[in-house]
């Protein structure tokens, strides 16, 4: 069952809704959200991420974090590789 946005969200909802519909406008965002809700758990590192793109880890790097800002994933640190994960706001939004 689809779900819609509600008529009804304070100003600052609608402000936070408006900032994910922004970062996910870009391509390369989107394709690395759905890459990593296609991750086992619903998470993927870096690593794995760079490759897929054809970008380099830098650039991937820089769009993982506005996606994070955004509050669509969380970023966790495994030894030297980061690991992104989807936020309930983010599994919402994709469903």
């Amino acid at each position: 069952m689809a779900q819609t946005i509600a008529l009804t969200r304070s100003p600052k909802d609608v402000e936070k809704l408006a900032e994910q519909f922004k970062a996910l406008g870009d391509g390369t965002r989107l394709s690395l959200m759905m890459a990593v809700a296609a991750g086992e758990n619903a998470e993927a590192c870096v690593c794995d991420l760079t490759p897929e793109t054809g970008l380099a880890q830098s650039t991937v790097s820089h769009h993982l974090r506005l996606l994070v800002e955004a509050g669509l994933l969380t970023r966790t640190q495994r030894g030297k590789w980061a690991f992104y994960a989807l936020t309930k706001d983010a599994q919402k939004l994709l469903k």
